[in-house]
């Protein structure tokens, strides 16, 4: 997007842009090819537990909450969860119909057109997978479509690789470190910034739906491409 000059001072402001309010997320289903996804719901709770028991590592870089050692303890947090608007969580539902993680839109500023995807839950059932990917697809697609966001932000603890090679491999650009920026769970949190903006998205899109199609996978189910290899440009650092 190129600056502008303004005619009076001379000085160099940024470009008109369309200053139309982003709309706010709602309980939308975004179906898939490989599943969905859906507003968390109360009903999820028991397919959840049995996709992240066991997997603490799963919470580990989360800032508040996490990991659960019973059942009943996970089933006390999921409705704590469902009346937020900010965060506003969505199940990831697979085809079976079991719901095998959770990712929410937050950050949401409206006035800015700008929203975040963020308190990503992957179960081991979900990690690694066509849904997994398409989760994304499906929800950066609605952020950008649906809600006429701008800027769709992805940010994570700096010491959390995984979770920094999937913003790259997703199509988000890395744009800094934010030294000290938070205090999670009683220790220091430095955090890394990624976005992915509406120019960009056409491309990205075009991206998630060739490694998404059928034909990528051979008949073992291995990629003949990688997202990372469409999106090299957005390589973690």
């Amino acid at each position: 997007m190129t600056d502008d000059i303004l005619p009076e001072t001379g000085q160099p402001v940024g470009a008109l842009v369309n200053a139309t309010p982003a709309k706010l997320p709602g309980p939308v289903v975004l179906e898939g090819r490989y599943g969905r996804v859906e507003r968390l719901d109360v009903k999820h709770t028991v397919d959840l537990w049995n996709a992240v028991k066991g997997h603490d590592a799963i919470w580990t870089y989360m800032s508040t909450y996490g990991p659960f050692a019973t059942p009943e303890e996970f089933a006390a947090w999921i409705p704590t969860r469902i009346p937020l608007t900010d965060p506003y969580s969505y199940a990831i539902v697979d085809k079976a119909g079991r719901a095998v993680g959770i990712a929410t839109l937050m950050e949401i500023r409206p006035a800015h057109r700008s929203i975040e995807v963020g308190h990503i839950v992957y179960s081991p059932a979900l990690q690694k997978t066509p849904l997994g990917t398409e989760a994304q697809y499906l929800l950066a697609k609605y952020a950008f479509e649906t809600l006429g966001n701008r800027r769709y932000e992805w940010k994570c603890n700096a010491l959390n690789w995984p979770s920094r090679r999937a913003a790259g491999r997703y199509g988000f650009k890395f744009e800094g470190i934010l030294r000290e920026h938070m205090i999670a769970k009683g220790r220091n949190r430095d955090t890394a910034y990624f976005s992915m903006l509406e120019s960009e998205w056409p491309r990205r899109k075009t991206h998630f739906e060739r490694w998404l199609a059928p034909d990528n996978f051979a008949t073992d189910g291995k990629q003949k491409i990688s997202l990372t290899q469409l999106n090299a440009d957005t390589a973690p650092q």
